[in-house]
């Protein structure tokens, strides 16, 4: 639960953005602030009451009284939620506690720019603009382990080389820490190591990634105490860390199995069935003949482990059976460790619109989201154009501009490792942009391996090309891309007529590159058809950004050669008129009354 609190209309007023966004559940105020028609608006006495529940509490007030309210509330740093307070003048934000643990400084450095606020850092980590080791692993979707936490973060407090061993989980990460000034080395071994990123449990502070698959296979009725037994004894001799299981897996004939669905919902692991046919030819160690007459393949445990574990898993941990007493059923585990980490529920997919150019222009979402993500994906061009947003943790991927599809499924499969991701494109993400592919590619997983999926919305260049203009939108228009790299050629010639035909001013992207040379100059025929010679026309380039270059043109005289992949082309109606410099199209046509 994420709340704010308040002592008075100002600090309401401080919060209401982020409760009417989505960022906060509710607002605690005084009695005389209450309004029984805004049930979002709580008693900030049932504080006491809610204090479990909460992630993140934010202050606007003063900060004594802020302290002074949540001071007796609190326990241990490892338990206590984040809390945040907001100065009087709305400029400042500052994490009062749970920096680390709690996750406070990544949640001021999302809610941040929705406030338009400046985050003042106190910990030593995030004052230095380092990654504090206690919570480093969180932004990967991994598990903290035991370990000398306190004694670590006092080590790099000073200036101290950190030895670390890694063993599984994203080595993107790695990369990340290092960038962000952690003096750290390799270590030669694990026995060397003070920092481990492990499924196994040892000496040492550790974070343990998602990659460990149960694979379970069981009687009918097996009881679930019997089940919670088996696997707990199989993970204490293997050394393993219980926070590393990725999920179950198991024979679809036990879809259905009390015990087994019990023991998933109970720890909120993911759950996945195979068919017989998909689990038989899987080789492993130990295959039973009478297992395989009975259901249809000679290993459930080993196989669904290594099966839901996917390519390059390794089986660490060869099924165990286990027997319980009579009626209480008989229970197989077994454990496969994957090569990427799966934790989808830590994980999101931002789709960011990065506006035409200018940071200015990027929405206040837009920069929330880019906050929050530990990874940019997106195509150079776009990620020069937000460098100066980026931290240096925040590791940046660049793709090449025709390999979309690629682009999304490496953001996606990166969400699905349990990181906050933003798949970035110009303009809106969701108008020629990555969303509709990423949408495409997120469907194809099943509902309970879904990352969050966001789309934050921002400034297309139609929408920056008409604010430049004037008034060039003031009736019916119609965007058409001429890039006929998906849409067949005839496709767009058939809708560019109709443009014409219905009068709409039309917006054309992707217009002219060195590899599409012809097809503007035939538009522009399709449209002379039926469009004056005198038609006003625009051609808008590098919109918002340093080269930013306007030019008004008439449509039978338009100097194609002028324009490239940076260009944005508007051609008016049959009202639209030039004047001053400007492009105005009226709200109707001539006779016609506003009323």
């Amino acid at each position: 639960m994420q709340l704010g609190i308040c002592a008075s209309q100002a600090g309401l007023s401080q919060l209401e953005p982020l409760l009417l966004c989505g960022e906060l559940q509710a607002i605690l105020v005084p009695e005389h602030l209450l309004n029984p028609n805004r049930p979002q608006l709580q008693a900030s006495s049932e504080l006491n009451k809610l204090w479990p529940d909460i992630e993140l509490l934010l202050g606007a007030m003063a900060a004594g009284a802020l302290i002074r309210l949540v001071s007796p509330l609190l326990k241990s740093k490892n338990s206590d939620p984040a809390v945040l307070l907001i100065d009087g003048s709305g400029e400042l934000l500052i994490p009062l506690l749970g920096g680390h643990g709690a996750g406070g400084d990544r949640h001021a450095n999302r809610v941040a720019p929705l406030l338009k606020a400046k985050v003042v850092f106190t910990g030593f980590s995030s004052s230095n603009g380092r990654i504090a080791l206690d919570s480093w692993g969180a932004s990967w979707g991994w598990q903290k382990g035991q370990g000398a936490w306190d004694e670590l973060m006092k080590q790099t407090a000073r200036n101290q080389v950190v030895l670390i061993s890694q063993d599984s989980g994203n080595p993107l990460a790695l990369e990340s820490l290092k960038a962000s000034g952690v003096p750290m080395q390799i270590a030669e071994s694990d026995s060397q190591a003070q920092l481990l990123i492990s499924a196994k449990l040892g000496p040492g502070c550790r974070w343990h990634p998602a990659v460990l698959w149960l694979g379970i296979g069981c009687e009918r009725n097996s009881n679930l105490l019997l089940l919670q037994k088996a696997v707990a004894q199989v993970f204490k001799e293997a050394n393993l860390a219980e926070a590393a299981i990725a999920g179950v897996a198991s024979l679809d004939l036990k879809a259905d199995e009390p015990a087994l669905l019990a023991l998933t919902a109970g720890r909120s692991w993911p759950l996945r069935f195979f068919p017989a046919e998909a689990l038989a030819p899987i080789k492993v160690p130990n295959p039973s003949a009478v297992v395989a007459k009975e259901v249809g393949t000679g290993s459930v445990a080993e196989a669904a482990a290594l099966a839901a574990a996917g390519p390059g898993a390794e089986l660490i941990k060869p099924k165990a059976i286990f027997h319980g007493a009579p009626g209480e059923g008989a229970v197989t585990v077994a454990v496969a460790q994957a090569a990427a980490a799966w934790a989808p529920q830590q994980g999101a997919l931002h789709l960011v619109g990065a506006g035409p150019g200018s940071i200015e222009q990027l929405t206040a979402a837009a920069r929330s989201a880019l906050a929050a993500s530990q990874v940019w994906v997106g195509y150079g061009v776009y990620l020069d154009l937000l460098e100066p947003l980026r931290r240096k943790d925040q590791i940046r991927l660049e793709g090449q501009l025709t390999l979309e599809r690629q682009r999304c499924r490496q953001a996606l499969n990166l969400a699905c490792g349990g990181t906050s991701v933003a798949l970035i494109s110009s303009g809106d993400s969701g108008m020629y942009g990555m969303a509709g592919l990423a949408l495409e590619e997120w469907l194809v997983l099943g509902e309970q391996e879904r990352p969050e999926f966001i789309v934050h919305p921002g400034i297309s260049a139609f929408q920056m090309a008409a604010a430049r203009l004037g008034a060039p939108l003031m009736h019916d228009l119609c965007t058409i891309s001429l890039s006929d790299r998906l849409t067949p050629w005839a496709l767009i010639e058939k809708r560019l007529g109709a443009a014409a035909n219905g009068d709409f001013v039309v917006a054309l992207y992707n217009p002219r590159s060195q590899g599409r040379s012809w097809q503007l100059a035939r538009a522009i025929e399709l449209l002379l058809e039926q469009r004056a010679p005198t038609t006003p026309v625009a051609i808008c380039r590098q919109l918002s950004r340093p080269e930013e270059s306007i030019s008004l043109h008439r449509l039978a005289e338009l100097p194609v050669e002028q324009v490239d992949m940076f260009s944005l082309v508007l051609v008016g109606n049959s009202s639209t008129k030039v004047a001053a410099g400007m492009m105005a199209t009226p709200r109707g046509y001539p006779g016609a009354e506003l009323s």
